[in-house]
């Protein structure tokens, strides 16, 4: 059982703050929310396929009247001005750090702010829960998003029915085989396609709206909540489990707030992504009232019949873009966590010269391809998944809340008053979606629950096991003023430039000592490099290394990089002074140690957990893919380490 933990403990991320870093966005504003109504909003933006329906037929169904259709719209307005505008656009979107948004980008953020040590206090334990919750969404938003609009071809006609699950995997599995090559040309083409949906969506509704025009106004009542209440005490309560799909989605905003900025983002979402989705519901409305018989697909029953199979086509475009988008984001996750310490290495190809956030994760990528194969194989339907997806939705919606509790009283300061009623305003309405989604924990709910558990474990699992190697490479380093004096004075020096990867600040690397051990030598060059992960995305290159001289030809190297940068090690090298020598990766030796983990008598963690992550160091990508080095320069040395 080994590896290399020299690059599983050297990585790890700590506080740093310079405000050079933020990233810039170029682009002017249409261009910028061309690309945001592409790539962002096509999860929630594909949600009337299936939201209502599953509301007024799902699990817990509602009688197709007035009172019923009203209440529903109302919520689903409101929640959309309350939770999406109010909250994510106008609160959450605020809290970038550096330009970033997302659940890690924030925990690092809070990290940095309040200068806390990425240990397992209560907000690392939120923000790893919403990282586990994003992948159980990566794996139910494409095989739902897919499937509902495959079951349009249903509504064309009833011989399709048997076809639809066939039909998604193909399209599915053909989405996944196509990652490896980059989305890059395609991503070009995802904004048009998506306003040209948008604006269908809305025709389609306001078409509808006519045969019924009172529900473009009467529903915007939120007295209608009310009534809708009072009528279905218990039915309306469980139907909160359901409403929160019109809004699934809703942490893009945040979470690719990096890639087109706070405005564009807002911009689109408030003239024309809302507007379009309200009117859509709105004229589903109307139809179900004037024809109710059609409460099993009220989104594809709005078209005409000639435009049934377009509209078809149009939607399952929008929902493989949907798709495409969460599978990009799931990349990007894997990217941040690994930066941050929080999973392991993954060899991670990079798809587009022109922008680095183009990416490919294979091992994510084959994993969520058999998980969301595994999920339309076994559920067959959108609305068997739905409960699942609704649970893993409110799940981060909540934890989003608390989290942002912290900027609002600690780092905002806020007055007190203010940001205790924000903050329990926010929890009782994500609290009360939460309730009712784990009213449907045995109709699909344990779904997200438990792979965000399995997730969540290996995330602090890893996390723990780097730490408590990190501190036994430390604890046991000798100071490098000691070794000097006494061993490398002594040392016969041979020519050349040696670089010694090492986890720890301070004191000589394991590596070094072996070598003197075993070869009985010192190069003319020695260079001590320590990589840290710092709290920012990016960190410029002016700030990316410090050398201090230490004597006798030795140096020690500190560079910084930021959690969503490539660590390339030799490049960075290159534009290093002051070691008395250049870097040239094909001249230069690089040394790393190669521990074997062994048994401890008093072990750091549980014993099942050491065993998890002895397993996991095993799986991850060779230190050398991870630091970009020459494979045919760097030399590793072994030893046994407890922890």
């Amino acid at each position: 059982m080994t590896s290399s933990a020299t690059a599983v403990a050297c990585a790890a991320p700590q506080d740093y703050d310079s405000e050079e870093a933020a990233p810039h966005i170029g682009g002017s504003l249409s261009a910028l929310m061309l690309g945001a109504t592409g790539v962002v909003f096509g999860d929630i933006g594909t949600s009337p396929l299936y939201a209502l329906q599953a509301i007024l037929t799902g699990e817990h169904p509602l009688a197709i009247n007035i009172t019923n259709i009203y209440g529903v719209i109302s919520l689903i307005f409101w929640t959309m001005l309350l939770v999406v505008t109010f909250k994510y656009v106008g609160i959450v979107m605020r809290c970038d750090n550096h330009g970033e948004g997302g659940s890690l980008a924030l925990l690092a953020l809070i990290n940095r702010k309040l200068n806390l040590a990425p240990n397992m206090g209560w907000i690392t334990i939120c923000g790893l829960l919403a990282t586990a919750l994003f992948y159980a969404d990566s794996m139910l938003t494409p095989a739902i998003s897919v499937v509902s609009a495959v079951e349009g071809l249903g509504v064309v006609s009833h011989d399709f029915r048997p076809f639809i699950v066939p039909i998604a995997l193909v399209i599915l599995i053909g989405l996944f085989v196509i990652q490896s090559h980059g989305t890059d040309r395609v991503g070009r083409v995802f904004g048009p396609i998506m306003v040209i949906y948008f604006v269908v969506i809305a025709a389609l509704g306001v078409m509808n709206i006519s045969s019924a025009p009172r529900v473009l106004y009467e529903p915007l009542n939120p007295w209608y909540i009310v009534v809708f209440f009072k009528v279905h005490p218990l039915l309306s309560f469980l139907s909160l489990s359901a409403v929160v799909y019109a809004i699934t989605g809703v942490e893009a905003l945040y979470a690719d707030m990096g890639h087109f900025g706070r405005k564009p983002i807002a911009f689109a979402w408030i003239f024309v992504v809302l507007p379009a989705l309200i009117l859509n519901y709105m004229g589903q409305a109307a139809l179900l009232i004037t024809r109710p018989q059609y409460s099993d697909n009220p989104f594809f029953h709005m078209a005409p019949p000639q435009l049934l199979l377009p509209l078809v086509i149009l939607a399952t475009m929008a929902t493989v873009i949907a798709s495409q988008a969460v599978i990009s984001g799931a990349f990007s996750v894997t990217q941040q966590a690994m930066q941050l310490g929080y999973i392991p290495r993954f060899h991670i190809k990079h798809t587009s010269s022109e922008a680095a956030g183009q990416i490919y994760v294979g091992g994510i990528n084959w994993f969520l391809a058999v998980m969301v194969a595994g999920l339309v194989v076994v559920f067959r339907s959108s609305a068997a998944m739905l409960p699942a997806y609704g649970l893993a939705v409110v799940g981060t919606m909540l934890i989003t809340t608390l989290m942002i509790s912290v900027m609002f009283f600690r780092i905002w300061k806020t007055p007190l008053w203010i940001a205790a009623i924000g903050t329990l305003f926010f929890v009782a309405i994500d609290g009360a979606y939460l309730a009712a989604g784990t009213a449907k924990f045995f109709e699909g709910a344990w779904f997200p629950v438990v792979v965000a558990l399995i997730i969540f474990t290996l995330l602090t699992t890893w996390a723990d096991g780097r730490r408590l190697l990190r501190e036994k490479l430390e604890g046991s380093a000798l100071p490098v003023e000691v070794f000097i004096k006494s061993v490398a004075k002594s040392a016969q020096r041979i020519p050349g430039t040696a670089v010694f990867l090492t986890a720890a600040a301070e004191g000589v690397p394991a590596a070094l000592l072996h070598n003197i051990k075993h070869n009985h030598v010192i190069h003319e060059h020695t260079v001590l490099l320590n990589v840290k992960i710092v709290g920012v995305p990016v960190v410029p290159d002016t700030d990316r290394y410090k050398v201090t001289d230490l004597g006798e030809g030795f140096w020690r190297v500190r560079l910084r990089y930021g959690f969503m940068q490539q660590t390339d090690v030799p490049a960075a090298l290159r534009h290093v002074e002051g070691c008395g020598t250049s870097f040239d990766p094909m001249k230069t030796s690089f040394f790393m140690s190669r521990e074997t983990l062994l048994p401890s008598r008093h072990p750091g963690m549980a014993i099942w957990r050491e065993h998890i992550f002895t397993w996991m160091m095993r799986m991850a990508d060779s230190a050398m893919g991870f630091f970009n080095l020459p494979t045919n320069r760097v030399v590793e040395l072994g030893s046994q380490i407890e922890i």
